[in-house]
């Protein structure tokens, strides 16, 4: 489309050119001032005919020019849209990446939550084996003597049953 406007305004352009230079140029072309009413309304009549081409050329130029105006907008808005277009593909294929970066950083607190629940899970079963034995011995000790005995807590931490003690 660009090359037929170039073609087309360039046609315009050696058009106007002849015209000028048969007009402008030839002075065989104009008729002396003692022709007859006929030449000079073939004069007015090529006159007209020049004008209007004139008109045509101008209005042809002008068309030219808004086309090339509307061409490089086009160019424009293809090249930005272009650029937009690889700014996305990059986005897209950097995706995957930045996903598993965010469920990485937003797993990691629940990694270590998991963790300490473990441990704490595992010190709680210590625990409750640590009061189970005891209770277990508390509890056989009982059967056999008949009485309640007292137990005291140990500086381990660790309770123990002892002996009873005579008031």
């Amino acid at each position: 489309m660009r090359q037929e406007l170039q073609l087309r305004d360039q046609l315009v352009q050696q058009l106007s050119q002849e015209l000028f230079r048969l007009v402008k140029g030839n002075t065989n072309f104009m008729p002396p001032p003692q022709e007859s009413e006929y030449d000079s309304s073939q004069v007015q009549a090529l006159r007209e005919q020049l004008q209007a081409v004139e008109q045509q050329v101008t209005f042809y130029q002008e068309q030219i020019t808004t086309r090339d105006a509307e061409i490089y907008q086009l160019r424009q808005s293809v090249q930005e849209l272009t650029d937009r277009s690889r700014m996305l593909e990059q986005v897209v294929q950097e995706l995957p990446q930045i996903y598993r970066r965010k469920f990485e950083e937003r797993m990691t607190p629940v990694r270590d939550k998991v963790a300490m629940l473990q441990r704490e899970n595992r010190q709680l079963q210590a625990e409750l084996q640590s009061v189970s034995y005891r209770l277990a011995l508390k509890t056989r000790y009982t059967q056999h003597s008949g009485i309640d005995l007292p137990t005291f807590p140990r500086p381990g931490g660790m309770s123990s049953i002892s002996e009873p003690q005579n008031a």
